[in-house]
């Protein structure tokens, strides 16, 4: 199964999907300070009451706009999960669209490849996140901004 982690201003969203079915999603506030080990407790209690196991995860995907949490993001995938998180934003990471601007947040890019993915386009995806953002994916599937 797939641990998915949207690491944003305001909240850290972490999800677990078996396929393309959300098993369940879980919030916690946004923390810097927040240890791997806390995470870890957290998040094993939340996935039991679902019936859920740490030993079930695979793989982890991380896309985050607040650089502070990766450190303790990506322990804990190394640590609980025993894997290597991808982070969206890397270089080396391929989301299936192309990114023709600069500086842009890993939640805007997995917007964008979401959308493209689900509608050709050309898209305009509004997001109404802690800061509303408007981005634009033309129908060849290249990001704008």
């Amino acid at each position: 199964m797939l641990l998915a982690i949207d690491s944003g201003n305001t909240n850290i969203v972490f999800a677990v999907y078996e396929a393309h079915n959300k098993k369940a999603e879980w919030r916690s506030s946004s923390d810097a300070k927040r240890t791997s080990d806390e995470y870890g407790v957290w998040l094993a209690n939340l996935m039991d009451r679902e019936a859920l196991s740490s030993e079930d995860i695979t793989d982890v995907i991380i896309a985050s706009v607040v650089p502070e949490t990766l450190f303790s993001l990506k322990s804990l995938c190394r640590k609980y999960y025993k894997c290597e998180p991808l982070i969206i934003g890397d270089k080396t990471v391929k989301i299936g669209i192309g990114v023709l601007a600069s500086d842009v947040g890993a939640d805007r890019l997995v917007n964008a490849a979401a959308a493209h993915s689900s509608y050709t386009g050309p898209l305009i995806v509004i997001d109404f996140g802690t800061a509303t953002t408007f981005d634009v994916v033309v129908s060849e599937g290249n990001y704008y901004g």
